[in-house]
């Protein structure tokens, strides 16, 4: 159970960033206005850059993660969070600029898909409503924190939106780490491609136990039922 919840818990980081660009860009985008002389059409466009490339992701996350696997698909998330931290933090222009909102948008896009589904398919189902909810609350956390960083940035003589939006790329930078080195890959996923042993690795780890059979085969069952239904 503890593992599930700790595997849980670094999943929603990536539910953290999509709270923290949500606010960032909210408090930046005065400060990006005043610097580039943005028109009121152009600075819609850069907030809403971010939306546009989350929802044209999603159009086609759900079957490459299920070729590819949840795991693959949370790592590419956090390089998008930060290549498009360092993109925003270079911007020499608003055409550059744009790009890093969507590149964030990509990263965002397949967070806010992908994490709930795997938590879904890696906790226990005694715990599996109440670690869906960590999702949501590791967005407002980190808009709460992002807002906190943009008032005591403003504070400042001169306060750098580039530095404010740029500054994304560290707290991705862990996300990745822990995509990399800690979560393991959806038990449910590894068996619907046949990986029983790896499956069975993942959920001792998980569930903290050696004798998995029990899940391995309800696993199996389920994913034999939802083929059957498929067909």
């Amino acid at each position: 159970m503890k593992g599930a919840a700790l595997v849980a818990i670094a999943a929603c980081i990536g539910n953290f960033l999509q709270g923290w660009d949500n606010a960032t860009i909210a408090g930046a985008i005065i400060y990006v206005n005043k610097d580039l002389k943005l028109q009121a059409s152009v600075e819609g466009l850069v907030v809403a850059m971010s939306l546009i490339g989350a929802a044209a992701i999603t159009t086609c996350s759900g079957p490459i993660s299920d070729w590819l696997g949840r795991r693959p698909m949370l790592i590419i998330s956090s390089i998008l969070y930060f290549v498009s931290g360092l993109v925003m933090f270079w911007s020499p222009n608003v055409y550059v600029l744009c790009i890093g909102r969507l590149l964030d948008g990509f990263g965002i896009g397949l967070a806010v898909t992908l994490v709930p589904v795997y938590i879904s398919e890696t906790a226990p189902s005694d715990i599996r409503g109440m670690l869906n909810t960590l999702p949501q609350f590791a967005g407002s956390g980190g808009m709460f924190l992002s807002y906190c960083m943009i008032f005591g940035m403003s504070l400042t003589a001169s306060p750098s939106w580039r530095l404010m939006l740029g500054i994304l790329s560290i707290p991705s930078l862990l996300y990745f780490a822990l995509t990399v080195f800690y979560l393991p890959e959806s038990p449910r996923w590894l068996v619907s491609k046949g990986k029983m042993l790896e499956a069975k690795r993942v959920l001792q780890r998980l569930r903290g136990r050696e004798d998995v059979s029990d899940k391995i085969l309800d696993l199996a069952d389920s994913n034999g039922s939802l083929f059957e239904s498929l067909a």
